[in-house]
């Protein structure tokens, strides 16, 4: 997690904090198989309902962000459809060294986009800060569809990130929405924002407010979790300490 500095365009507008990749030991490579991104997973139902004609070209969704890097050159960020046949759109946008930018996509439908009314991943959105020549090639097309080709993501990608000791890239403000046009970012509540995200993952602690079972060696315990999650979850025991 980064902040936000004072002063900035960012900053002025409500936004606090960033995700925020550091490059550390890093001074070569840049391998064919090499990679780093940040992906959102965007629920199936949540885009089938949302009013986005997804299998017209001429119905839109608008993506828009602020990024900043420590490393001025273009980068590569996509959409990948998930149900059915998957599909993929590639973009790119450039950076100044050290200044914030505000990037805004507008993205057609296609008729072969596929997106079930389920709670799966629906589409993914890659903002790809460097992939090697094992992902990329110099025949993608970008803003537009086709058909999604592991070898073929993006077009071939700038290795100074990369090869940057210590090089950061921070993405905050991200808004997706219907229509061809970028609105102003719904700043939601902080309670409404955490219920959402417990949707998706929570930490029980503080001691359990449910009943225990077993024996000494065996052990059952009652957790009874705020918000009703996505699907059935993975528990992960973080301490084994009885206080």
């Amino acid at each position: 997690q980064g902040t936000v500095a004072s002063g900035t365009t960012p900053y002025t507008e409500g936004f606090r904090k960033t995700w925020k990749v550091t490059n550390g030991n890093q001074t070569g490579g840049a391998g064919a198989s090499d990679y780093v991104f940040v992906r959102q997973k965007i629920e199936a139902q949540d885009l089938a309902r949302s009013g986005w004609n997804y299998t017209s070209s001429s119905s839109f969704i608008t993506l828009s962000f602020w990024v900043k890097s420590s490393v001025a050159q273009t980068f590569y960020g996509r959409l990948e459809s998930v149900d059915g046949t998957a599909y993929n759109y590639p973009y790119s946008y450039a950076v100044s060294a050290n200044t914030w930018t505000k990037v805004v996509k507008t993205i057609p439908g296609n008729s072969n986009l596929q997106i079930d009314n389920n709670n799966g991943s629906g589409m993914e959105f890659h903002w790809q800060i460097f992939r090697g020549t094992g992902f990329t090639s110099s025949d993608v097309n970008l803003n537009t569809w086709a058909t999604y080709a592991s070898a073929q993501r993006t077009p071939d990608a700038t290795s100074t990130w990369w090869t940057t000791n210590d090089a950061t890239w921070e993405l905050t403000g991200v808004q997706v929405e219907v229509g061809s046009q970028a609105t102003v970012f719904e700043h939601r509540p902080f309670g409404e924002e955490l219920a959402l995200c417990q949707r998706y993952f929570e930490i029980a602690q503080g001691g359990w407010t449910g009943p225990v079972y077993g024996t000494d060696s065996d052990m059952k315990v009652s957790v009874q979790f705020k918000v009703q999650k996505r699907a059935n979850p993975t528990l992960t025991k973080i301490s084994d300490n009885e206080n």
